[in-house]
């Protein structure tokens, strides 16, 4: 019997979309509690039939946001696909990484989406102020923000000769859905995703979770009709991390009926890594493509060379000295390798 991953999504709407405050000009970021440290849950259910995933992600999300600074929409649609990726790569082989690329032609442009085994994930869109009106249900229109198009999901191991990668048609731009789809589609795994960003009346992300359940070979029909229900009667994962719920309390709903083995090596996920040494020597190495006079030309009419690292919104300023010192060495390796 076939887990329809999509079926819980589908059957409640509700768990994908988030109200916004009725007035755009109330966003504004405040001061409020910080909220729980973030977490990613592995378990099985005690017949090790069913593997289930599940994340609290709010302050990876929050600091999405603001290094970004997205919009309302903006933010709900990067925080899935952060999330998303976050479940889709990590507890795998080490060093393999998942890369999700939304390519729609919704007001947000491209939302792409890093994740690695370790619970390290980066991210971008491409139009961080996309906020389309709301849903006629009242919630956040990530489906618009996302539109039609292609979902491509690249999984990559520095071992393998060369990456793999899965396209399938965006289904319904709410990204849990077409992940969900992708997942059944693509890689034949039966599976079922949840996602959920929630924001304040403030426009600051107030929780940001998800879940991703995995039937295991030799799943027994009786367990697949209780994680049907399960799934299908739970709240949203939003809704119950504003509820107070925890990992371990929504990973218990989720296998109600059928036992929990917590496994060990829970992960802390978190934003990026950027490391500030490669990050800046792949920076001046695309900076000394330019040339020496072109660097020249930058700094003389504006003042300064900077950089700004897409993923992370780091900025960095190099001088005309780094540049040279760069290009010296790369001439003194060519003469060295042909000598």
């Amino acid at each position: 019997m076939l887990l329809r991953c999509p079926a819980p999504v589908r059957a409640r709407p509700a768990a994908f979309g988030h109200r916004r405050p009725a007035r755009r000009v109330a966003c504004r970021v405040v001061a409020s509690a910080a909220p729980r440290e973030d977490v990613l849950l592995r378990s099985l259910s005690e017949n090790a039939e069913v593997s289930v995933l599940v994340v609290d992600g709010t302050r990876l999300v929050a600091e999405a946001q603001h290094r970004h600074k997205l919009a309302p929409t903006a933010t709900a649609a990067l925080g899935r696909a952060l999330l998303g990726a976050l479940l889709m790569g990590s507890f795998r082989k080490e060093d393999e990484q998942v890369q999700i690329t939304f390519q729609g032609n919704g007001l947000a442009g491209s939302v792409l989406a890093m994740a690695d085994t370790r619970g390290n994930v980066k991210g971008k869109v491409g139009n961080p102020n996309a906020d389309p009106p709301l849903r006629a249900d009242g919630k956040l229109n990530v489906g618009a923000a996302v539109g039609k198009g292609v979902l491509a999901v690249v999984r990559s191991h520095p071992l393998e000769p060369q990456p793999y990668t899965g396209m399938v048609p965006i289904v319904s731009g709410e990204v849990a859905e077409d992940l969900a789809n992708y997942l059944v589609d693509s890689e034949q795994t039966n599976s079922a995703l949840g996602l959920g960003v929630s924001l304040d009346r403030h426009c600051n992300v107030k929780s940001a979770g998800g879940w991703l359940v995995q039937i295991l070979p030799f799943c027994s029909e009786e367990t697949l009709e209780q994680l049907e229900k399960n799934l299908t009667t739970m709240p949203s994962v939003s809704a119950m991390l504003n509820d107070g719920l925890t990992a371990a309390d929504i990973t218990a709903r989720i296998l109600a009926g059928l036992g929990m083995i917590s496994e060990e090596g829970n992960m802390v996920p978190r934003y990026g890594p950027c490391e500030e040494g490669p990050l800046k020597q792949r920076m001046v190495r695309a900076v000394a493509a330019l040339g020496r006079q072109e660097v020249a030309d930058i700094i003389k009419t504006e003042g300064k060379l900077e950089v700004t690292c897409d993923l992370c919104q780091q900025t960095y300023h190099f001088s005309q000295d780094e540049v040279d010192a760069y290009l010296d060495a790369q001439a003194v390796s060519v003469q060295s390798r042909d000598g």
